[in-house]
């Protein structure tokens, strides 16, 4: 089963827009997933504020985003590195852009049994991400058997570029939903036709076929529901 959307730009933070897929109307959500936002800013960021009930994951295309939290974390995370927190209970952070950033921000909900863990954070750099290349696809794994990233929610996430022409058959991890994004290019799936800003929802399949018409830059973002109800109230997932 696959359903067609489209991210839609939204404000967001102190002067900034994104390109929002969820939660917006129509698309509450997509258990685990809580929130998607493809952020590309030079000014402007996420002052402080606080979180709980949920982990999020930054990845980063360009540039850096700078991270401080009240449990005395603080750095900076640079294209192809990523960084995560688990809010759990609860957390306070800012991310603020190191002269630009460009990156995907998201939430996965945690179960209901850890909600109230303690909160952590994970800093990874692009040479801490494994990446793999074959026949014009090269994959970059965050979040899965051979991720950086660690999560209490089973995940597969990878960043995807495919060269012109190129195939992917890719099988689901048992029981996942998810979707793929696209970021640049167009390709098609089964009888769909995917370009930039659009995104393939899926649940009940084994497998996925890709094709790429042009080059294309896609993330793929699975996980394994938990059947669980999600309350989002702005930033607690409760």
């Amino acid at each position: 089963m696959i359903h067609i959307h489209t991210s839609s730009s939204v404000p967001e933070g102190h002067h900034v827009r994104v390109n929002r897929l969820m939660p917006v109307p129509g698309l509450r959500n997509f258990d685990p997933f809580v929130l998607w936002d493809h952020f590309d800013i030079s000014s402007g960021g996420f002052p402080a504020h606080p979180h709980r009930g949920f982990e999020a994951i930054t990845y980063m295309f360009a540039g850096g985003m700078q991270h401080k939290d009240n449990l005395g974390n603080e750095g900076t995370v640079h294209a192809g590195g990523a960084q995560r927190f688990t809010a759990g209970r609860d957390i306070e952070h800012s991310e603020m852009p190191d002269q630009h950033a460009e990156g995907i921000q998201l939430w996965i909900n945690l179960p209901q049994r850890q909600k109230l863990i303690a909160p952590s954070y994970q800093q990874v750099e692009k040479a801490d991400i494994i990446e793999t290349s074959e026949n014009g696809i090269r994959t970059s794994h965050i979040v899965g058997k051979q991720g950086a990233i660690q999560l209490q929610t089973d995940v597969e996430y990878l960043d995807i570029h495919m060269q012109t022409g190129s195939s992917l058959q890719r099988e689901i991890p048992s029981g996942m939903r998810g979707f793929i994004y696209v970021l640049q290019g167009e390709l098609s799936l089964s009888q769909h036709r995917l370009s930039i800003n659009q995104a393939a929802l899926i649940e009940l399949e084994t497998s996925l076929v890709i094709k790429a018409h042009c080059e294309v830059h896609l993330m793929w973002c699975f996980g394994q529901p938990l059947h669980q109800p999600i309350f989002q109230h702005g930033p607690f997932v409760d």
